[in-house]
């Protein structure tokens, strides 16, 4: 019983709310009421799901010597010890095993994409993630794809390409955000504990923050009123006051607050910013669907 809890603690569970983004297309393609594509779409989130638990289990086996020497990440299961390393392969084999053969079942392209998706993120665990720019280059590509995903598995009407800009520049923004609260937390040593941070200051950092999250804003702004798939009476453009919130709390938390190390536990524990996220939705819902 304490391996399998070890095991899902390894899975990462926390981090499963990421492949939400799936759900993007059917959202934003005025179909979640469609009862096929929203199954279909649920299930995609699913199989993304046990694809990036075994990429985590893959990465801290990879990982297990850097990770003992890190003052957080000494205590994940693997590096701790308390996940044997031939259990942590097997079980990620096993959900490969399993989420593959059930993407090509619910889309051939989704599981073109779910394998593409697989071997960036191997690339990036065994050395990508080693390389400034671009290993935040590649955490946002890993978002779009999810994106992408989710349109390979409905057929869409009417869902615009504006949508991989804005989760391009959004998840540039949150991931050059996470770096910067890194090096700020570990300080002198964080090429110790994440050598990619070597390569990174916090002036920086504050630079590419500065570029990306106007960007976003901007994008998301031009998209509310150009798209065409949107409502003619521009109602879209009511949710831009949440997109604005949502990343000056961010800013705030990362550059005043000093947290941003882990983005999900932001959006797990920080309740500003889960009002925001609960409210943009409330927002496109209405616009989508009631209006």
């Amino acid at each position: 019983m304490t391996i399998l809890r070890a095991l899902i603690k390894s899975m990462r569970l926390r981090q499963w709310p990421k492949n939400l983004f799936i759900l993007a297309a059917v959202i934003f393609d005025g179909q979640l009421f469609n009862r096929a594509s929203l199954l279909v779409s649920i299930a995609g989130v699913l199989v993304f799901c046990l694809i990036s638990s075994s990429v985590y289990l893959i990465n801290d086996v990879k990982d297990i010597e850097s990770d003992r020497q890190h003052p957080v990440k000494k205590n994940r299961p693997i590096a701790s010890g308390k996940l044997p390393v031939q259990v942590a392969i097997t079980a990620a084999v096993v959900l490969l095993v399993i989420s593959f053969p059930a993407a090509y079942l619910l889309s051939p392209g989704f599981a073109i994409i779910s394998g593409i998706y697989f071997l960036m993120n191997l690339a990036y665990s065994f050395h990508l993630k080693h390389v400034p720019l671009i290993d935040v280059l590649i955490i946002a590509a890993g978002f779009v794809l999810r994106v992408a995903a989710g349109v390979t598995l409905i057929a869409v009407q009417r869902f615009s390409p504006w949508m991989y800009v804005v989760t391009t520049l959004l998840a540039l923004f949150i991931g050059f955000g996470k770096r910067r609260a890194e090096l700020k937390q570990l300080s002198i040593n964080a090429n110790n504990h994440r050598r990619v941070l070597d390569g990174y200051s916090i002036p920086f950092l504050d630079q590419l923050i500065t570029i990306v999250s106007s960007s976003t804003i901007l994008t998301y702004s031009l998209y509310t009123f150009s798209a065409p798939n949107l409502p003619e009476n521009h109602s879209m453009m009511l949710t831009i006051p949440f997109v604005l919130y949502g990343i000056f709390r961010y800013l705030y938390l990362i550059q005043i607050k000093g947290e941003g190390g882990a983005p999900e536990e932001l959006v797990l524990t920080d309740r500003p910013l889960q009002a925001t996220i609960l409210l943009f939705g409330l927002a496109v819902f209405l616009v989508f669907y009631v209006f």
